[in-house]
């Protein structure tokens, strides 16, 4: 399966974070949305069919109505695809003064 996926999870609570609207660009172009599920997650945020061109891409989470009082109103990830057939799972972990993430599988 090809495409690109994430998930958010709250630290400070121990929770996804549910209803978090996402955008994925590439370059100047956005190129999907979406709004995280009860469990945290958007399983494809690339159309049905895409073919991810090799290059940077970027996923914005709008995470202020979440942490109204936090530090991050959005907090925006910067990737690269390399390989076009591959799958790219971005989780966020947050809290609302900090957050780190990896690629996950």
């Amino acid at each position: 399966m090809s495409g690109i996926s994430t998930h958010i999870l709250d630290t400070a609570n121990g929770r996804p974070l549910a209803g978090v609207k996402v955008r994925l660009s590439f370059g100047d172009r956005t190129i999907g949305t979406g709004t995280t599920d009860q469990d945290g997650r958007i399983r494809a945020l690339a159309p049905e069919g895409t073919t991810l061109a090799p290059g940077h891409y970027q996923l914005l989470f709008e995470t202020g109505e979440y942490f109204p009082h936090g530090f991050y109103p959005a907090v925006t990830i910067t990737f690269t695809v390399r390989d076009e057939s591959g799958h790219y799972h971005i989780p966020l972990l947050i809290s609302p003064f900090g957050y780190t993430t990896y690629r996950g599988s």
